[in-house]
């Protein structure tokens, strides 16, 4: 039954990320090509501008209107499949990988000891919740404003990421905010901008002038979901590495992931329009300074200290205990890992060892000291959803072992 549950969501990852790569694909291409278009004095009333480019041997000329051609084209390519099928799967692999094993991925009970149900909601709920705010806000005033709102925006997504983490796993605080984010981008496409496309179409069918505001309205949202992507894939990626959602103020880290990736995703945009100079010139040493600032804030505090860590790599005679803490590490391991990490691991939830770790011996354990710090001592993120209850005192004891400081 394990075996089919991870085919079943390697095959749900593997159609997300192809979905994604889709979706992301054509919102990068039209964001560069609308940056690229260029105004000529003999072309038709109403475009806005012209591009020419070469690809696989042939030549493409793509032209913008403002608002749309006089007479509707025979046929017209709608772009909105990319988005729906990548909210789609990742709708499938939240509930397969996360809802279906609450216990392992979604719960923390150091935290909030929640049912599943009650975690299924929250976690429903949240992505739910995050759409209609957002919603609103868009709707509202501060539409003319754009700055000001992405700003507002920039603060509420931090405090989801901060609140997510209080009740959450730190891992699953993370690819929550990520959701919430993908949703509201999502939704956009299917509440907002189609919507707003089949009026035009519907105006040109009709012979009436459509209004420019549906087109104004779709493009603050367009422009919305292009600068929110990067940070998206981030907090997706993020749950492989535990620095990030394991640090006890994870929410700051999503915060420079946030700035992180609009400022790298701005350079593109910019860059794309023909820019130079000072315009193109800050946003990369920007971005080198918040990503060493994130690697920074994300270390601190955790400094390793040498005392220990020569008597936990060393090796022994066949693989003999060499030291008290060590073989209080290897009982706290046995206890609290070895269900999962074994060569047969006796958790129902795996039929192998997860990432092909195996601690089932002293040995391997040395072996893997590295990931131990990394996964038990510097963040909580093992044992997933502490399922095997590690306590504060076996984590200080296996930092003891390691020769590390929490």
């Amino acid at each position: 039954m394990g075996n089919a549950h991870d085919f079943l969501a390697l095959f749900v990852r593997w159609a997300h990320v192809v979905a994604a790569i889709s979706w992301i694909g054509s919102s990068f291409y039209f964001m560069w090509l609308d940056a690229s278009l260029k105004r000529r004095e003999t072309m038709p009333a109403g475009v806005k501008g012209e591009n020419w480019t070469v690809h696989g041997g042939g030549f493409y000329h793509t032209q913008k209107y403002m608002v749309a051609p006089a007479e509707m084209p025979d046929e017209l390519h709608w772009f909105k499949w990319e988005s729906y099928s990548t909210w789609l799967s990742g709708l499938a692999l939240l509930t397969v990988v996360y809802w279906m094993n609450a216990r392992l991925f979604l719960i923390d009970p150091s935290k909030v000891d929640l049912t599943v149900w009650q975690a299924v909601v929250w976690s429903a709920g949240g992505i739910v919740g995050g759409w209609l705010v957002y919603d609103i806000l868009c709707r509202s005033p501060l539409a003319a404003r754009p700055a000001v709102l992405f700003g507002i925006l920039f603060a509420l997504i931090t405090a989801t990421a901060y609140f997510y983490g209080t009740i959450f796993s730190g891992r699953a605080a993370f690819l929550q905010t990520g959701a919430m984010i993908a949703t509201a981008m999502t939704g956009n496409v299917f509440f907002v901008i189609i919507p707003n496309q089949r009026v035009v179409v519907a105006d040109l069918k009709a012979g009436r002038k459509p209004d420019p505001k549906y087109g104004e309205i779709a493009k603050l949202r367009s422009t919305h979901n292009n600068y929110l992507t990067l940070p998206v894939i981030f907090l997706m990626l993020s749950n492989h590495y535990p620095a990030t959602f394991g640090h006890p103020q994870a929410w700051v880290i999503v915060a420079f992931a946030l700035f992180l990736g609009a400022i790298v995703r701005h350079w593109f945009n910019t860059y794309e329009t023909g820019a130079g100079g000072v315009a193109i010139a800050w946003q990369w040493p920007v971005a080198i300074a918040l990503a060493v600032g994130m690697t920074m804030f994300a270390g601190s505090g955790r400094e390793a200290t040498p005392v220990m860590r020569a008597n936990a790599t060393a090796p022994s005679d066949g693989g003999a205990l060499n030291s008290v803490l060590e073989e209080t590490a290897f009982q706290i391991v046995e206890r609290r890992c070895v269900t999962c990490h074994a060569a047969q691991p006796t958790f129902a939830a795996f039929a192998a060892p997860p990432a092909g770790v195996v601690l089932d011996t002293p040995d391997a354990m040395r072996r893997r000291a590295d990931q131990i710090v990394a996964q038990a001592v510097m963040t909580a993120a093992m044992p997933l959803g502490n399922i095997t209850e590690m306590t504060e005192e076996e984590r200080e004891a296996l930092a003891a072992w390691a020769g590390v400081s929490r």
